[in-house]
């Protein structure tokens, strides 16, 4: 959580939006909701009991339930900001977002018919003059003075940023920060006053609370959604991070708003959706509050997020597994492959080795191990407990700092194409190239260049243009690391391969069947 003078806060907490203080008005780019107003209130900072029930909440069997979330909508949309982002002017052509027209076939003589010529030579699609590329989003107030949480994704590669409040006062903003793997920005409006502010939550929301979205969704500022929590610990591909899953509705323009809890808080930060079209279907997933507030805390005061780094590709136990190697329950990861370059290369560890244990914590699988390692800072040495020939003997590493994703690529896959890589985009029915290769497709991923019209990528909606960042949890940045992660998957038995991609500004998983070998 973002450090705050003590006194200072206390001597202006009409600006804070809590549970504990009267909230202000604020506009977010993802989801809000509305709150009660007596769980608002000095005297009634928790939900409300049956002895002292707000006139606007109804009685249940299992206790009182919200009439309307107005109350808590209209004081916290003060914290919640529009984001709109500015790219180097060398991106995508304006023709994403536009809508199609049928051009009329009009005589030679009619006097618009020279208008529609021109239409159609220099109308949306047809304009391949460079131009800035322009975003939006969501983001929310964290601090007083002006530190705003926002998405990764929402402004990466971002040459200039604006803020605009609910008011609709705009304001300048720096990158203080980001960080790719949880999909976490840190800005700070360029502006000398005080801004109403939201918190973050300190309680993990249940399955069931309710929770409010408010957010930037298409543009239209100030949007609030309401919803339930839907699920815990679901993973997104996007790292060893858990998400929080809800269903307020969360579209396009959303990304980085805040999911609030009926105290006012922010439980989540909405990150990304699961839509086959790119609309809301109920299904939106949001970074944790506790996960994002210690990522934000290291923002603000490194820039970056700092995690330690074992050098080892690993996969969970299963059942067989387990039996095979001895274990009367499928726990730890296994080692499947040592990085040329990374730590556990230059110790003793193996291929083949089951890592039980880090620093006496036990490992019950791949994801736990991630988490794991991740927790710990660089250049640390750790005593790593594995079962190796039925034996368990213990490794000293001295762990690395995380590599970007390009450093990743590069240390994991050679430079040369595999063989198979167009049959694999066949049997997707795409045609795929470096996203860096193609004008406005941006740096990571893969850029889809051509979709196969009767296939299952069409059908989930997939069209040329959208990027693929990852396939199967894997960060792609060439044709055949998504042969690779597709082979990998047929491997495995898996009857569909899961993808994430963005189309414009907007992130999306798309499951896309496989076909049967």
């Amino acid at each position: 959580m973002i450090d705050q003078d003590t006194t200072s806060k206390k001597a202006r907490s009409t600006h804070k939006l809590s549970g504990k203080a009267p909230l202000a008005y604020a506009l977010a780019g993802a989801v809000g909701l509305g709150l009660l107003g007596a769980a608002l209130s000095p005297n009634s900072p928790q939900a409300v009991t049956t002895a002292n029930a707000a006139p606007n909440t109804v009685k249940t069997p299992l206790g009182n339930a919200p009439l309307s979330f107005a109350d808590l909508a209209e004081k916290v949309r003060p914290a919640v900001v529009s984001i709109q982002v500015r790219g180097d002017g060398k991106t995508r052509r304006m023709s994403r977002n536009m809508p199609e027209f049928n051009m009329p076939d009009l005589p030679d003589g009619h006097p618009l018919n020279e208008f529609f010529k021109r239409f159609r030579k220099e109308g949306p699609g047809n304009d391949a003059r460079p131009r800035p590329s322009m975003g939006q989003g969501s983001g929310f107030i964290i601090s007083e003075d002006g530190y705003v949480v926002t998405n990764h994704h929402v402004v990466d590669d971002a040459k200039k940023i604006t803020v605009i409040l609910d008011g609709g006062d705009d304001y300048e903003a720096d990158i203080i920060g980001t960080d790719e793997r949880t999909d976490l920005a840190l800005l700070k409006i360029k502006a000398d006053k005080e801004f109403e502010y939201v918190e973050f939550a300190d309680e993990t929301a249940r399955v069931g609370d309710w929770v409010v979205a408010v957010g930037n969704p298409f543009g239209l500022g100030g949007t609030v959604t309401a919803g339930i929590v839907s699920a815990h610990k679901r993973d997104i591909g996007n790292g060893p991070y858990d998400f929080l899953q809800i269903d307020a509705a969360v579209n396009r323009g959303n990304s980085g708003g805040p999911a609030f809890g009926l105290n006012g808080k922010v439980v989540g930060v909405n990150t990304a959706i699961f839509s086959p079209s790119g609309g809301n279907v109920g299904i939106a997933f949001a970074v944790p509050a506790q996960l994002a507030k210690s990522v934000v805390a290291q923002l603000k005061s490194d820039g970056k997020v700092a995690r330690g780094w074992l050098g080892v590709t690993i996969q969970s136990v299963s059942d067989d597994m387990a039996a095979s190697l001895g274990l009367e329950e499928p726990k730890g990861a296994i080692v499947t492959k040592l990085s040329a370059k990374g730590p556990a290369s230059k110790s003793d560890m193996e291929v083949g080795d089951l890592i039980l244990s880090v620093e006496g914590t036990k490992i019950e699988s791949s994801r736990d191990l991630a988490r794991t390692i991740a927790t710990i800072e660089p250049n640390q040495n750790v005593n790593i407990t594995v079962l190796r020939d039925g034996k368990e003997r213990d490794i000293s590493v001295k762990l690395g700092t995380f590599p970007s994703s390009q450093q990743l690529a590069a240390l994991s896959r050679d430079a040369k194409p595999s063989a198979s890589s167009a049959e694999e985009m066949e049997g997707l029915g795409l045609s795929i190239a470096p996203a860096s290769s193609k004008p406005g497709a941006g740096k990571k991923g893969v850029v889809i260049t051509k979709v196969d019209p009767d296939s299952s990528a069409a059908e989930k909606g997939l069209r040329a243009g959208d990027v693929i960042l990852k396939v199967s949890g894997q960060d792609v940045s060439k044709p055949e690391d998504v042969a690779d992660s597709l082979r990998e998957a047929k491997d495995k038995g898996r009857t569909a391969v899961n993808m994430l991609v963005r189309s414009g500004e907007n992130q999306r998983f798309i499951a896309i069947p496989l076909k049967k070998v």
